[in-house]
């Protein structure tokens, strides 16, 4: 497993050579993970983070229950594909930044964490976590999905991930699930 965060060229070169390549879009396993995603989240939030937004299908799902969305990725080829899927949805923005080293300034009373902090370094996922604990409201939610089987490529597994945010004594957990392959975590920040 490498010890360095994965570089935006390497989403690129990932988008370059297929349109979506986790087959995020038709993947059985992946549209069931979905499900049980949006399933854990409260009723209505104000205003939603999606960090890793990819091509935009999980932020189809999301866009339901903000009133505002912001949609980030590192990839300008995921998020060209987000956009145009994600062209109806006035309410949704997409921005490129690269978490942790750019966030965005503003409160959310939702942040969903999907399929992308086991890339990053250790120093990177503490400053991920710090920044991410600090932009939530008192109260507002963290939504952490991450796949569990040890991938070569990635810095930690999807395990590593939730039981790091999970130590911070920010964060309380609400509520999770655990599949075969996957793992959610709902997280609440303490008023």
């Amino acid at each position: 497993m490498p010890s360095e965060s994965l570089a935006a060229d390497y989403f690129e070169r990932l988008y370059a050579a297929a349109d979506d390549p986790w087959s995020f879009a038709t993947s059985p396993y992946e549209l069931d993970k979905y499900e049980h995603t949006v399933a854990a989240l409260g009723p209505r939030y104000v205003r939603g983070l999606e960090i890793g937004c990819s091509v935009g299908v999980l932020t189809q799902r999301l866009a339901p229950r903000c009133d505002e969305l912001l949609a980030i990725d590192v990839s300008e080829r995921a998020l060209s594909a987000a956009r145009a899927r994600c062209a109806e949805l006035a309410h949704v923005t997409f921005a490129r930044v690269r978490v942790p080293q750019d966030f965005p300034a503003r409160p959310f009373d939702l942040v969903v964490v999907s399929e992308i902090a086991y890339y990053w370094s250790d120093a990177d996922l503490a400053l991920a976590r710090d920044r991410i604990a600090a932009s939530l409201e008192p109260g507002g939610d963290l939504l952490l999905v991450h796949f569990l089987p040890k991938v070569d490529d990635y810095v930690r597994d999807g395990d590593a991930v939730h039981r790091f945010f999970l130590a911070d004594a920010r964060l309380a957990r609400v509520h999770g699930h655990r599949a075969e392959r996957y793992r959610l975590d709902l997280v609440r920040r303490a008023p």
